[in-house]
Parts: C-alpha cells; structure tokens; sequence
C-alpha cells in the first residue's frame, strides 16, 4: 500500500472522535497510511468578504485542510445547485428542482477553487477519494492542471436517477462527463449502477469494454457497487453501557408496556416522514385495538433550513402530529412524540434497543445507515423489526426486513400491525438474517474494498 489518501468532501472533520457517518468510513483510512482531509468547514465568510485560504490543521500523520464559502458560494453553489438540483433530481423530485444559471456557474466555480487550492499538495502516488454529488467535476478540475502519477475515485452516497431523470439538469452531460475524469467510480447499490451505464450507453455514445468497465468521452471507467455499512461492533457497545441501559429502563417504564416505533431521519423531503405519520394514523383506525398501546416516536434532526421547502415539512408535520394526537390521544397516552433537533449516537443507540419496530421508509435514499443501526441494536434474542423502504438502497440487501412501497399508506399500516403480531422466533430468524448483512458490508470492509480496487485500476 503505497502513497498517501487524499480524501475530499463537503465538509471536514477530525479524526480523532469522528462522529459518524463519513467521518467514521474515512478517518481510520487517513489515519493508517497518512494524507490529507479537504472539504469545507462549514463557515460562511462575511458579505462581500472573500473565502481566503483554508485552514490548516494536524492530527499526527492528517493534515486537515479546511476553508469557508463566501455568501454567494453558500447561496448558488451549496443551496443552490447542490442542495436545489442535484439533490431533488438524485431523489426523484422533480417537483422541487429549482435551476437557474448562475447556480451551475458557481458550482463549477466552487470545485475548480477547491481543485487550485488542493492540486500543489498532491504527490505522484497519492489515491485521491473524493465524495458526493457537491464535487462531481472536481476530478476533472484536478486533470485539467496536469498532475501526474494520480489514481482518483469518487464514490456517490445518494442515488444516481435514471436517464430521463438526470436529463432534466440542463448540463447533464457535462456532468458525466466530469465522472470519467476518475479512475473508479462506486456507488451504493447495483441498481446506481446500471442506471449511470444506460445513461453511458444510451446518451453519451459509450461502449462497455469489461463486466465493469465502460469507455466514453475518449476515457475508460471502472464502475462498481460498494455498499456502505456502519462500524457495527462499536454502535452494539453503545447500547451496552451502563447510561445506555438506564434510558432503556426509563423509555420502557414511560411507555407502561406500549410498544414503541421509532423513526430517525433528517428533516427532508426525501424521507416520507408525512406519509409515515399517515401510515401510523391508518394503523390506529383500521386496528383499534393498537390503540393506547403503541407510541411513534419521530426524531427529526433539522437539516437545510434555509430552503423553504424544508420549512415547509416541518410545518406539515407539526400540523399532522397535532391533529392524529388529538384525534386519538388522552390524558394518559400521545400517540406521536415529535423531537425537532440532534439526538447523541449513543441516546439514538438506546431508544433502538428500547423499540419494538424501526421505522425506515424514505421514498428514496442511497442506502440508509438508520437501518443498520436499528439492527445492531436489537436484543438478538428478543429482537425488534425493521420495517424498510423499497426504495431505499439498504432493501437491495437486507431483504429479511418487511419491505413497503413508503406512497402506499394502507401498505405500510398493515405491516406495523404484522410488526406488532410477530412471533419471538420469527423476529429472532429475521435479525439473524439482517445482522448476517450488516456484517458483510461493515463499513471498515466498505472502506477496504474501495481502496483496495482504486490502488490496482489504471485507464488504458
């Protein structure tokens, strides 16, 4: 294993106590073989002041270099064509892209920036990592200064929409093209997968030139899966402690013998939380008898409130929490508990071990660690069920968790109901099954495995 990882992402972090998700897939890579952590600091400079140079920060053996977007980088580059088109379009909402000019403008502004400031530190050897939909052209940016002796991957946590979907950004095209400026490109599902080859094959004029490898734009790729996992040793600890066992005892003894559901997502528009309040309402009509004897509790951490559409779904979600309380609720029962900020890992690892039913149902994520969470949590010999999109990338695994279609609310009532009903050894075989999966795509295995394939793929 020889030269140093640069990993590039949206935002930085440490480290030294990373705090989940891609903090924790990369900072052990970094800090084995050395290099650099680039990426924003979340900053936004002062009106009219410029970016500056980023800071410059050591952690033994990583160098950790990050800076900050001014305001108009942070309103067209990150709101803006990032968070305003990419996003929607990756999750298939249409209805909520919003394009204009001077957003894509600003997004190749932002990542040829980033490219000048990053390309003097590169050394030949080095394996460039770089991360999600905010940095597709930033490979290409890199290229474009000559740099020799590089390997570079980009792997895309979100979805990857089929062509007709992509085609609705105006400058598609250049998008993928930027994509074969790496040497590898992965994604979390195979379904990603094919979805970017038809848009290869079918609009860009490409061939494929291996099982895995395709050539347009005068360059060949090598496309994989690499399905992302969570460290599941160390969140099974945390429900092991002795603060984690008392919040079990205190939720348990709150709830009075009611089945809890829990449900922990961002507040997005892509995670279906108005159709699972719905869903949990359809539950209380149709069986009355889960009346006064289950509680949905939503943890929705705010995320992107500067887009309307995002303050929008809280509103809706206030309303609908409200009405289904009081059209079912009592003195001595609340249907819905609604928590509008974080939650600490380890707090989100106890109230998993104390829920009946893990409620996972986004119209559409690229994976959803949420659910292999909620898995390494359970009890393993009183285990809980998870209950799991269609269309989440995690289902294209973990098939053992009782699927749903997250649109179809009668769907998803009557699968809560089966939740609830389920016998001991049915729900004990299940987790078997799921854990099998969580095992297997383990996120330092996740790592591993793309670093392994980036060390050894070359371009013809």
């Amino acid at each position: 294993m020889n030269g140093r990882l640069i990993c590039v992402s949206n935002r930085t972090g440490t480290t030294k106590a990373p705090s989940g998700g891609l903090a924790v897939a990369v900072s052990a890579a970094l800090r084995q073989r050395g290099g650099i952590w680039f990426g924003w600091n979340g900053q936004i400079a002062e009106e009219g002041a410029s970016a500056g140079e980023p800071d410059i920060t050591h952690e033994e053996n990583v160098e950790i270099i990050a800076g900050a977007l001014t305001r108009q980088e942070y309103e067209n580059y990150y709101l803006g064509f990032s968070n305003s088109v990419l996003w929607p379009v990756c999750h298939h909402r249409l209805d909520h892209v919003s394009f204009r000019r001077d957003y894509v403008d600003e997004y190749r502004r932002v990542n040829r920036r980033f490219a000048h400031q990053l390309g003097p530190r590169l050394k030949e050897g080095d394996l460039v990592w770089v991360h999600d939909y905010h940095l597709m052209p930033l490979g290409a940016e890199l290229r474009a200064q000559r740099l020799e002796g590089l390997r570079m991957g980009f792997f895309l946590h979100v979805p990857f929409p089929p062509p007709d979907t992509l085609m609705v950004v105006p400058d598609h095209q250049w998008l993928v093209r930027s994509l074969f400026s790496y040497d590898l490109l992965g994604f979390q599902t195979q379904g990603d997968c094919m979805n970017f080859l038809h848009y290869v094959l079918e609009q860009a004029g490409g061939e494929m030139v291996g099982d895995s490898r395709v050539k347009a734009f005068g360059r060949e790729l090598e496309v994989r899966a690499f399905p992302i996992g969570i460290d599941v040793g160390a969140f099974r600890e945390m429900t092991r402690t002795a603060e984690a066992r008392r919040t079990i005892r205190r939720m348990r003894q709150r709830n009075l013998g009611r089945a809890q559901i829990i449900g922990v997502d961002r507040l997005d528009y892509s995670k279906g939380l108005p159709e699972r309040y719905r869903a949990f309402q359809k539950l209380l009509e149709q069986y009355p008898e889960t009346q006064g004897r289950v509680v949905l509790m939503q943890i929705a951490q705010p995320t992107r409130e500067a887009v309307e559409a995002y303050s929008d779904l809280r509103q809706e979600l206030e309303w609908l929490s409200g009405a289904i309380n009081g059209a079912f609720g009592d003195f001595e029962w609340t249907p819905i508990r609604s928590i509008h900020r974080s939650v600490p890992r380890s707090t989100l690892a106890a109230l998993f071990a104390a829920s009946r039913i893990g409620l996972v149902t986004p119209l559409r994520d690229g994976m959803n660690l949420v659910a292999k969470e909620y898995v390494a949590a359970q009890d393993p010999e009183d285990p809980g069920v998870l209950i799991l999109s269609r269309f989440a990338g995690a289902a294209e695994m973990m098939t053992s968790a009782l699927l749903v279609n997250p649109y179809n609310e009668e769907e998803m009532a009557n699968a809560l109901q089966t939740a609830l009903q389920m016998s001991q050894d049915e729900r004990v075989e299940r987790h078997r099954d799921l854990m099998r999966v969580n095992e297997e795509t383990d996120v330092a295995k996740w790592r591993a495995s793309f670093l392994a394939v980036l060390e050894v793929v070359s371009q013809s």
